[in-house]
């Protein structure tokens, strides 16, 4: 079934939100390298949208009532958004929900060591990463430092005007007849992705020079001490703002679009809601590169329990009425789909494979092999689906990720799909996923909220 590029039906005045909106993202994806700073700028344009803290609602007594608009914070690193609907709660929610955390490098818990002169950070890559793209590139630093006082230190370095950067160090060709001959998974080995962070001494001191001036800098700028490491969360990603793709501008490069590129038109699309039916949801969530594991991840209680605590804010909980709320919701879970790539045409089957440019993805089952892991949405849930699509003039394609037995993947679709609910894949296509740059059509993006929105109003 031959589905129909999006930019032929765009008139000027459309063209042109396509390009303002995707120039949004744009930024967005350059300032959200990580989830907490991706749940920072989500919380402060809901804030701003009219969106009350939810515990702030509980402190205060309040009782929610239809359209009203809440969030919840978990750990600074999930975010959960409500506007209440016309309809009792137990009747349904309307959800779309994407993960905010992307693949990666951590630094381990005790990371400062020096060699031969040099200061290097020790890490440990997350999530599905091919270590060799991670080697010779600028890298930034973010995170948090959390102190045993109680204070936090966030850190940012490497993508401001004049911040230095670091990096991963390669072999030269010259030198690298052993390392050419080895698979592409062994040419990089885990334990050899060191950031080099700096190599001059404190003048005078004979053992661990280089190290101790770092450690004198991270004092005098950040009140950091070397045991603060302990507890830190500090990201290594590629540093640099996402950029425009293409001499037709058509396309974004940039870290991160798995999975940010759902995540902010799905948030956004709460924003463009008027009065709904049934409760809308955005459900944006960490930890998925890894399992979905953690009190951050899906598997957690988080979103059934922040369900359970909206309910009773809006005056008429019990514990039936939260199984049935979950029961008969409906949910986008919203993941990038693997694009077809001219460069690599063999792992793909075209016919059922997703093109940039050609809209909103689905995916009605994941996995690998015989579907495994995969929660394969029911024939009619699929039905209304294209239904609400179609309605909404939303182009959008149907997918699998590659040729069977080639390979596979999943999402937090089967997470959701314990409670009953209906659930189906969907999101924007993105070329060479999991890289540290990624590639993603502006077009797809805009159709992505077209699409949301068309959903939470459903």
């Amino acid at each position: 079934m031959e589905r129909k590029i999006a930019w032929e039906k765009y008139s000027q005045e459309e063209m042109d939100k396509v390009f303002t909106f995707a120039e949004d993202y744009r930024q967005f994806l350059s300032h959200g390298k990580t989830e907490r700073e991706c749940v920072k700028i989500a919380v402060a344009e809901a804030k701003a949208h009219g969106y009350e803290d939810l515990n702030d609602v509980i402190a205060a007594g309040k009782t929610l009532k239809a359209g009203d608009k809440v969030y919840s914070v978990c750990m600074g690193k999930t975010l959960a958004m409500f506007q209440i609907g016309e309809e009792p709660l137990e009747n349904g929610m309307n959800i779309v929900g994407a993960h905010i955390d992307s693949p990666r490098i951590d630094l381990k818990q005790n990371p400062l060591y020096e060699d031969n002169d040099m200061a290097m950070f020790d890490t440990h890559y997350y999530g599905g990463i091919k270590k060799y793209q991670w080697v010779a590139l600028p890298l930034a630093l973010y995170g948090v430092v959390a102190k045993k006082d109680g204070t936090t230190v966030d850190i940012a370095i490497g993508d401001d005007h004049g911040d230095p950067v670091f990096g991963i160090s390669d072999l030269l060709p010259h030198l690298a007849r052993e390392q050419m001959a080895k698979t592409a998974a062994k040419i990089i080995e885990g334990e050899d992705l060191n950031l080099l962070i700096g190599s001059i001494p404190v003048k005078g001191e004979e053992k661990e020079a280089v190290k101790k001036n770092i450690l004198a800098i991270l004092k005098e700028k950040y009140d950091i001490e070397e045991d603060d490491f302990i507890s830190a969360e500090l990201e290594v990603v590629p540093a640099g703002a996402a950029r425009d793709y293409g001499f037709d501008r058509s396309m974004i490069m940039g870290y991160g679009h798995d999975d940010r590129v759902c995540a902010y038109p799905s948030y956004k699309a709460m924003f463009e809601l008027g009065s709904v039916k049934r409760t809308a949801v955005c459900l944006l969530v960490d930890k998925e590169e890894i399992g979905s594991v953690g009190a951050t991840g899906m598997t957690s209680f988080y979103f059934e329990n922040t369900v359970a605590e909206v309910i009773n804010a809006c005056g008429d909980y019990s514990d039936i009425k939260v199984r049935r709320a979950l029961n008969n919701s409906r949910m986008l879970s919203s993941d990038v789909s693997a694009g077809f790539d001219p460069n690599y045409p063999s792992v793909m089957e075209k016919n059922n494979s997703a093109f940039l440019g050609k809209g909103l993805t689905f995916n009605k089952y994941t996995g690998s092999g015989g579907k495994s892991g995969s929660n394969d949405a029911n024939a009619e849930y699929v039905a209304l689906v294209r239904k609400i699509m179609d309605d909404a003039d939303v182009t959008w394609q149907t997918a699998e990720l590659g040729k069977v037995d080639v390979g596979g993947g999943g999402t937090i679709a089967y997470l959701m799909a314990k409670y009953g609910m209906n659930v189906i894949d969907s999101g924007v296509p993105v070329l060479s996923m999991h890289a540290p740059w990624e590639i993603i059509s502006k077009a797809d993006l805009y159709e992505a909220l077209k699409g949301y929105i068309a959903f939470l109003n459903a």
